[in-house]
């Protein structure tokens, strides 16, 4: 999914401010108007990519402002960028009249910039402050005592001898799909989540995707948008991947999840209106609360109640050669262990502040995750590498479906979806 950090080299005090004096003597002079305001925003965001490898998830836009970027990259350090990042500020501040919904997600996204350029320069922020900066959401952690109710209930679900994580790991793994049946599995279920979106969202035509299955990895699935409504799909195989993946990953990485929200932003904002902003998406920003909340909200709304259990257990548990008749109870348990789920950012964050270290958070993760030791530090090593990032999946799941879910019908609830991933969509615009 991303790879390692660049080293940022500290700065003095009298170099930072001998820095970022020529740096305001260096930026560019403010034109009027969103559009060139927008422009200039691509161009930076691609010149702190160019710092960090992994910041730009994905750019599709034209090829001279990745050359722009680069040049830029090459003649400014971390100070010179900020420097921009706060002139850019001001001038998107200055033409918000003209649109000022986008001209709101282009401010949000310079402050999430401003934020990692900060952590890039060395700064330490707390897990909220850091969470709050990128993503626009301070989260509310709850503390750890508060998922053993659910415990309680997952015990009574899966009773038995030895520590409740082996027990519930050994049970999962009767779902296991064997190595040769994964590609057929994933492809049906893709297919599968694809005929649910597209009954109520309509994607461009030549819309594709590729299939690939990887290694070495700290994340489980990965959609990398390559523009022209083109997505490569990426599993890892690290671990042994079970019947739930195959839905779950279709709609998340694909419909109506990371794959949709690209295609019609693309289709409806770069090149119906021109938004040349939405041609670049930084991971580490607001775009990423709602794209990954939509995408793990995408999963329930794709497929509702107990759709999910009976299409796995009629139609991939016999591509998988699996039994079937558990299905429904194996489902039933993937619900309580989702309630858990919070447990993780409680987790991260003590880590990440250092209440607690590498091992107490693989303990932490294997007791609250119900998990192996192995799946626990593939998660304590994706925490490890993306930090704050790890509130997305769950509190920005929980925001898109207390939005979503205020309205009455399926047709209401699709087409709200469809808002919400078409249009420049912060965290503040999710009803709460």
């Amino acid at each position: 999914m991303q790879r390692p950090l660049r080293a940022a080299v500290p700065l003095t005090f009298v170099g930072a401010a001998a820095l970022s004096l020529a740096a305001c003597a260096t930026a560019p002079v403010a034109r009027d108007g969103l559009s060139a305001a927008a422009r200039d925003y691509v161009v930076l965001q691609l010149a702190i990519g160019d710092k960090e490898e992994g910041y730009i998830d994905a750019f599709y836009g034209d090829p001279a402002l990745r050359a722009e970027g680069k040049a830029l990259a090459a003649r400014s350090d971390l100070a010179a960028l900020a420097a921009r990042v706060v002139a850019l500020q001001g001038r998107v501040t200055r033409a918000s009249v003209e649109e000022p919904r986008r001209a709101a997600f282009l401010s949000a996204q310079l402050t999430a910039a401003a934020t990692r350029l900060r952590m890039l320069r060395g700064e330490k922020l707390p897990f909220t402050e850091e969470a709050q900066g990128l993503f626009g959401v301070r989260p509310e952690l709850k503390p750890l005592a508060s998922y053993d109710p659910i415990l309680a209930r997952i015990e009574a679900l899966v009773p038995g001898d030895g520590a409740l994580a082996d027990r519930v790991e050994a049970y999962q793994n009767r779902f296991t799909i064997p190595r040769d049946k994964l590609d057929t599995v994933f492809r049906t279920a893709i297919a599968a989540c694809r005929a649910a979106s597209t009954e109520h969202i309509a994607l461009p035509p030549s819309e594709r995707f590729d299939l690939a299955f990887v290694t070495g990895k700290s994340w489980s699935g990965y959609n990398y948008y390559l523009g022209d409504y083109k997505s490569r799909i990426e599993v890892n195989t690290d671990l042994p991947i079970r019947l739930s993946r195959a839905i779950d990953l279709g709609c998340h990485e694909g419909y109506p999840g990371h794959h949709v929200l690209n295609a019609l932003l693309e289709e409806r904002l770069v090149k119906a209106k021109g938004w040349t902003e939405f041609s670049v998406y930084p991971l580490y920003s607001p775009q990423s609360l709602l794209a990954e909340g939509s995408a793990n909200y995408g999963i329930d709304l794709a497929f509702p109640g107990e759709r999910k259990a009976r299409y796995e257990a009629a139609v991939l548990a016999p591509l998988a050669a699996l039994q079937a008749g558990e299905v429904g109870r194996y489902e039933q348990l993937g619900k309580l262990i989702q309630d858990l789920a919070g447990s993780r950012n409680t987790i991260s964050q003590q880590l990440l502040d250092g209440q607690i270290d590498e091992a107490q958070a693989v303990r932490l993760t294997q007791r609250y995750g119900l998990v192996s030791q192995a799946r626990a530090k593939q998660s304590v090593a994706f925490t490890r590498q993306y930090r704050s990032y790890v509130i997305n999946y769950t509190i920005g799941r929980d925001m898109v479906a207390r939005d979503i879910e205020r309205l009455p019908d399926t047709k209401a609830r699709w087409a709200r979806m469809e808002q919400l991933l078409s249009e420049p969509t912060l965290p503040s615009d999710l009803q709460r």
